[in-house]
């Protein structure tokens, strides 16, 4: 798979070398997280559950712009925030997470 935007992206070993912290938080965004983050996470990682806390279960679409800022304010992530995302999902969902993240107006 190629991205747009390679530079963006950081590897396990630039993150091990710059963990979470306040101003640096590191989002798992998981589908399954019984068999995923419940089982092992990176220390400082917080959840996001797809199912749960995305996908707004009476529309069946993702979550409104505000509803997603507020999501980020609950795990502790303002504007002057870096966030890391980690995604996992099942295969093809990797593309509908990077829309979901333009269209909050987030760079990636």
């Amino acid at each position: 798979m190629s991205y747009a935007h390679p530079e963006v992206l950081v590897d396990t070993e630039w993150l091990s070398q710059n963990p979470p912290n306040e101003s640096r938080k590191l989002v798992e965004v998981d589908y399954d997280p019984v068999n995923g983050y419940q089982k092992g996470h990176i220390n400082g990682a917080s959840l996001i559950w797809w199912k749960r806390d995305i996908n707004d279960p009476v529309t069946r679409d993702i979550i409104s712009k505000k509803e997603f800022e507020a999501l980020m304010s609950k795990n502790g992530i303002t504007a002057d925030t870096e966030v890391f995302f980690m995604v996992i999902l099942i295969i093809g969902l990797q593309h509908l997470f990077s829309g979901f993240l333009k269209s909050m107006d987030m760079k990636i």
